[in-house]
């Protein structure tokens, strides 16, 4: 586990504990590690939610396909950040979402139980890794409040530029890069490719936009 440090602590999960407390609560928490290949479904839909996620290397994706097979990207993730926290929190009897891992990944698996009730060890930074736990679940709330203000948008031009002013903001300039492709930011954003792409087209011809590839700079 010792490998995989500088990850840990750059997890919110493990904010202010040690290095040596966090091997030391691995242990007490019985955590698990496994790798997975590129397009592999980590966690499906309908499946149990028990286990929170830690992506040790690579990155996932969090998607949700409706009852005629369309596909939402809800977030992208990479190391170092949770996912299924507030399902397994809520020991939900089937995930709404998959989790799929964009490249080959390393994943660290945590019973949700172990952390939400001290074990007999009384391991001292144990009620930091709860108070931890409860802001990063706050945190996502945020996040989710941000992708509903991106997709409520009326029409693929508005909800395309709320999502890059919304990059812009969050990397504090004006040039970034995103974590998608055109077919996943069309299914981040709930549109249709081709309509994104004539968008994006005509944002360039009118000077507020210049791409290539997934990077962007808003002018």
């Amino acid at each position: 586990m010792r490998k995989f440090l500088n990850v840990f602590k750059k997890c919110p999960l493990f904010f202010d504990v040690s290095d040596d407390d966090i091997i030391t609560m691995l242990g007490c928490l019985k955590a698990r590690t496994d790798i997975f290949d590129k397009n592999y479904t980590i966690l499906s839909e309908e499946s149990p939610a028990k286990y929170i996620g830690i992506v040790l290397s690579g990155s996932v994706q969090i998607t949700q396909t409706d009852y005629y097979g369309n596909r939402s990207i809800l977030g992208n993730l990479c190391e170092g950040e949770l996912f299924a926290e507030a399902f397994a929190c809520m020991q939900m009897a089937s995930m709404p979402v998959s989790v799929v891992a964009n490249e080959k990944s390393n994943i660290m698996f945590i019973d949700c139980n172990h952390i939400l009730h001290t074990c007999q060890n009384g391991c001292p930074h144990h009620q930091q890794l709860i108070y931890n736990l409860m802001k990063v679940l706050a945190l996502k709330t945020v996040m989710f409040q941000q992708k509903i203000e991106v997709i409520s948008k009326r029409t693929t031009r508005e909800k395309l530029l709320t999502y890059l002013t919304t990059c812009a903001k969050k990397n504090n300039r004006n040039s970034f890069k995103i974590p998608f492709n055109r077919q996943e930011l069309a299914d981040y954003l709930e549109v249709d490719r081709s309509g994104l792409s004539a968008q994006i087209s005509k944002l360039r011809k009118e000077g507020v936009l210049e791409c290539r590839g997934n990077y962007f700079n808003l002018l």
